[in-house]
């Protein structure tokens, strides 16, 4: 009789007026159910008594208060609960829950599970002229609440999607799949928990085996289960591909190109292969976020040794530490593998709990679940017994080098550790990102903090290498004394580990950033390929090398490899779709630029670089405006972002008033035309001129010639210096200067040296001539630029003032003709 009256949910509520509707119109609501577990065990006083706390409790809550005052809220007793409706925000019963768990920390007699849905009710008028609900979205609640035990806050999809919209909510958001609740109906579930509100455990009744994986394709919340066709798919089909394709029939809402993607998917995936998601870290000092964050960063290191594996790399896997708990199937055909890996990680003073489970993905299967209670010191052992088993159990051949690399200790000081892991997030997060320079200086300080405490540390050498030539490549310390200490790095790495990988990696990073020894670089990439079979660098280095020595079509193989161990990487698709940019294939680009855009959605600087797309093929710059205005107006920290891509469409469009919106955004330290370090006085100086006003342009220009001068002076053979010193003075009539500048940028940095920049350079010498009046050498050095890959584009020609001397010129329409969409 408790689960009929619960299903019709014709329940008391509190009194209404008396004008009320006898059927008041639909409305969507979010809806909180709450039941006391164990209630009907419980003798009738204790039954009142307890009801009287939890009433006191939830009528205490701030979010319970807040809808009351405003008069959005209706309040339904249950029997053995209640059911707190709110028509506001789906984060009020979801906030509404914490609290109420919060405060029963305290009283641990009440043993409550909570279930939130927001979806349509009705308020109904029953017999007794009280206000009852009815309708879709108490029902859902209802099962939702059904699925969970005692601490449970379980959400449904609808719900916590609406939740990911937030970030604040993301990382405790856990996607338990797809339950199969009362009828046959199935429902997907997510359950909450943070920092120690919640029940992190599966609920019992997904345990025992009524849990469905959550397809890669949207589903309903609740739907009737349609054995026959399963039955008829299985029969005809193996068991995981029938799985999708049922999904995919069921539900009708993926297109035929979406299942032959997911079927293609599934069929490609080699067997050997695994991601190590995150561990998640269940201290209670939130600080061992980095402890769990480096058992999971040994055992991925260890597994990635084995050559017979196919192991994803780091920065893909720590896609998935925020956000809510992905279905591992669809995770799995995202990333390219078979197998996953997910644990949880606890310390306690001198003590390390590691519970870890290794998951056929295709199946959702469990192969096997470990668990280690150890002293703390025994991390790294537990590290290299969990990656052994993971060999053991994929049947992956391995060498005895590599069964070596497994077992050996990265340090023996695991602060040195945490300090080592921390950089290695900031190195990951800073690359082709925002600040870059002050995340990759604070690398360098742990790195060498870490060293300080155990000076036989090589990994941590390994990255101290890489940073340094990172600061030194991308323009932000181009001196000598950078390189040597990249350079003395490389030596301590190569005495304490001669001959391996790492060794043979960092060696090639430093030849390739710091001296573009393209030859001795890729004979180490070579060395080090042997041993880091998994390592993304040594792939991804390579194509950087075939793209500067002008071998496109190795590069992009070379890219694509890399982009196959780390495929959740926007940075490594940043760079693929700017290969595409340069060969000016701008439909492959728009393609990559959709992929990044996939991983990180929300990206400002990766959505307008796809709306830039349009400005180079077709001169169109108004997808490109409208996409950081859109930006802009959601959240003005963006802006300086933006600011470089921004002024670029508003001279493109002519518009001042936009170009000086963008000026006003653009960091004191200006911005990069690929590694040129273009002056903010050199943006003020165009877009004074755009408006007519000389004189402001002249004091601009001469500002951006005084920083040009001190970056010459500094680093006296910088090309990408010189090439910003001869701008400057081009802008200034200081032909002769100019000139020589311009040329001897290319003299260092030539096309056979560099078939990125070289080209990027003989561009802005074109620029030097157009604006020294020597019109015939412009259209020269144009015509060249145009003929080979490289930043040129239809766009910045057609519609860019820095052309404007020479247009009008039959000359230089055939060099924009040549290069327009065909």
């Amino acid at each position: 009789m408790k689960d009929i009256v619960r299903f019709k949910k014709r329940v008391n509520a509190q009194d209404t007026h008396a004008e009320a509707k006898p059927d008041l119109p639909l409305e969507i609501a979010h809806i909180l159910l709450i039941d006391v577990v164990g209630y009907s065990k419980l003798l009738v006083n204790e039954q009142i008594e307890l009801l009287q706390q939890l009433k006191q409790i939830v009528r205490s809550t701030e979010c319970f208060r807040a809808a009351e005052a405003s008069g959005k809220l209706i309040r339904v007793p249950t029997g053995d609960g209640m059911a707190l409706v709110f028509f506001h925000s789906p984060e009020e019963p979801v906030r509404c829950a914490l609290e109420i768990s919060k405060a029963l920390q305290d009283r641990p007699s009440i043993r409550l599970r909570m279930g939130v849905h927001s979806g349509p009710i009705n308020r109904v008028i029953d017999v007794n002229e009280k206000t009852n609900i009815a309708g879709a979205g108490i029902n859902v609640a209802q099962r939702v609440m059904d699925c969970g035990d005692a601490g449970h806050i379980l959400l449904s999809k609808h719900v916590a999607e609406d939740l990911t919209e937030y970030r604040h909510w993301q990382a405790h958001l856990h996607d338990l799949g797809e339950c199969e609740v009362k009828y046959g109906l199935r429902l997907h579930l997510f359950n909450l928990y943070k920092d120690g509100l919640g029940n992190p455990q599966i609920p019992e009744k997904l345990r025992r085996g009524r849990r469905r994986p959550a397809f890669a394709v949207s589903v309903r919340p609740i739907t009737a289960a349609r054995w026959h066709k399963v039955a008829l798919a299985i029969a005809f089909l193996l068991f995981a591909v029938a799985l999708v394709t049922s999904a995919l029939i069921f539900f009708n809402r993926a297109p035929t190109a979406t299942m032959a993607r997911a079927l293609g998917a599934l069929a490609s995936i080699p067997e050997k292969s695994i991601a190590v998601l995150p561990f998640e870290n269940l201290s209670n000092d939130k600080e061992n976020a980095y402890f769990a964050d480096g058992v999971q960063d040994e055992i991925l290191t260890g597994l990635s040794r084995v050559a017979d594996l196919k192991v994803i790399s780091r920065t893909s896997v720590m896609q998935y530490k925020a956000g809510p708990r992905r279905n591992l199937r669809e995770l799995a055909t995202d990333l390219g593998v078979a197998h996953v890996l997910e644990g949880t990680v606890q310390r306690a003073g001198g003590r390390v709990r590691v519970n870890a489970q290794l998951i056929d993905a295709r199946t959702d299967s469990q192969l096997w679940a470990e668990r280690y209670d150890r002293d703390v010191a025994d991390v790294f052992a537990i590290e290299s017994e969990l990656a052994g088993k993971i060999v053991a159990q994929l049947q992956a051949k391995i060498s005895p080098n590599e069964k070596a690399a497994i077992e050996e200790k990265p340090t023996a000081d695991l602060i040195a550790h945490d300090l080592y892991i921390r950089a290695k997030t900031l190195i990951a997060t800073a690359v082709f990102s925002t600040p870059q320079a002050e995340s990759l200086s604070e690398a360098v300080r742990l790195l060498n903090e870490a060293i300080e405490r155990d000076p036989a540390f090589a990994l941590a050498y390994y990255q101290l290498a890489h940073t340094h030539d990172l600061l030194y490549f991308t323009g932000i310390d181009h001196t000598p004394a950078r390189l040597a200490m990249a350079d003395a790095a490389i030596q301590s790495l190569t005495r304490l580990l001669p001959n391996s990988g790492e060794a043979h990696l960092a060696l090639a990073k430093h030849l390739y950033w710091g001296y573009l020894d393209y030859d001795r670089a890729r004979n180490e990439l070579s060395l080090a390929q042997k041993s880091l079979p998994n390592e993304p660098w040594a792939f991804v280095l390579a194509g950087y090398i075939d793209r500067r020595q002008g071998r496109w079509d190795e590069s992009t193989k070379n890219l694509e490899r890399g982009i196959e161990l780390d495929p959740q990487n926007p940075a490594g698709l940043e760079q693929l779709a700017g290969s595409y940019r340069l060969l000016r294939r701008y439909a492959d680009e728009e393609s990559v630029y959709d992929r990044a855009i996939a991983v990180t959605p929300k990206d400002a600087a990766l959505r307008a670089s796809r709306a830039e797309v349009e400005l180079n093929w077709h001169a169109d710059p108004h997808p490109l405006i409208s996409t950081v205005e859109a930006f802009v107006a959601q959240d003005s920290s963006e802006a300086k972002h933006l600011a470089w891509a921004w002024i670029r469409g508003a001279l493109c469009k002519r518009d001042y008033d936009g170009a000086r919106r963008a000026m006003d955004a653009l960091p004191i330290d200006g911005c990069y035309d690929g590694t040129i370090p273009i002056p903010r006085f050199w943006c003020e100086g165009v877009v004074a001129q755009l408006r007519g006003d000389k004189a402001a342009a002249r004091a601009a220009f001469t500002n951006a010639r005084a920083e040009g001068a001190r970056l010459v002076a500094e680093q006296p053979g910088y090309a990408e210096g010189l090439c910003v010193l001869g701008m400057a003075d081009a802008a200034l009539g200081n032909k002769e200067e100019a000139i020589r500048e311009g040329r001897r940028a290319i003299e260092l940095m030539p096309i056979t040296k560099n078939a990125i920049e070289g080209p990027l350079l003989i561009q802005y010498l074109a620029l030097i001539y157009a604006w020294t009046g020597e019109k015939d050498l412009a259209l020269e050095q144009l015509s060249v630029a145009a003929r080979m890959p490289g930043h040129l584009s239809y766009g910045q020609l057609r519609l860019h003032p820095y052309w404007d001397p020479l247009r009008g010129d039959p000359r230089f329409e055939k060099i924009v003709a040549s290069l327009a969409p065909k």
